[in-house]
């Protein structure tokens, strides 16, 4: 018998009753709600899906071989989360599925953070990404303009690459390329105190 004190674990039927203007997920089971990414955040991953799904998903060229989705709601388990990008190898995802979400998990996360993700991102996803076994991991932060990048190892995260500004980067795994992080910037203006208040609540 249930305790009467006993914390509901949300379903993904709170997912469809969440309101339209919100990111929904479940981790930990609970319901978290978000605001949709601001300016900075869709810009900027908007940018780097911009470099990556040319060479890599779109088969123009060396090397390919990845299929990489924009905000891909995934069911990992019981958990359900909407990453800023995600990317599969295509021996792992041959064919995008026909529904509404990946049930398959990814072989690389990007999350965009900002001072108002941050905690969630760092402390709750970044755990539960690798208790999921994805290789890969970046953080980007258009605030500070720096890409952070993790590989997984012994089912913990082991910190590789942290990058910043204008660096002209290859990183795992997809360091067949080389990146220029200055064009993931170049259209988010430098944070004023104004706007650096503002992320805490929209971002």
């Amino acid at each position: 018998m249930a305790n009467p004190g006993d914390k509901r674990r949300a379903t993904y039927q709170d997912i469809l009753d969440a309101p339209e203007h919100m990111v929904a997920e479940i981790i930990g089971g609970e319901l978290r709600l978000s605001p949709r990414p601001g300016g900075p955040a869709t810009s900027v991953a908007s940018k780097l899906a911009g470099e990556l799904i040319p060479p890599f998903n779109n088969g123009r060229g060396d090397p390919g071989g990845w299929i990489i989705a924009f905000e891909p709601e995934l069911h990992l388990g019981d958990e359900i989360v909407v990453p800023d990008l995600a990317a599969w190898k295509v021996e792992h995802l041959p064919k995008v599925p026909e529904g509404a979400f990946f049930t398959v998990t990814p072989d690389w996360i990007c999350e965009v953070i900002s001072p108002a993700s941050e905690s969630t991102d760092r402390l709750e996803k970044l755990p539960l990404y690798a208790s999921r076994g994805i290789g890969h991991a970046w953080l980007l932060h258009p605030r500070r303009r720096s890409l952070e990048a993790f590989r997984l190892h012994d089912d913990k995260w082991l910190a590789i690459a942290i990058h910043r500004a204008n660096d002209r980067i290859r990183v795992e795994p997809f360091e067949a390329i080389e990146i220029d992080l200055s064009i993931l910037w170049a259209d988010v203006p430098l944070p004023t105190k104004a706007s650096e208040a503002a992320e805490y609540s929209v971002y």
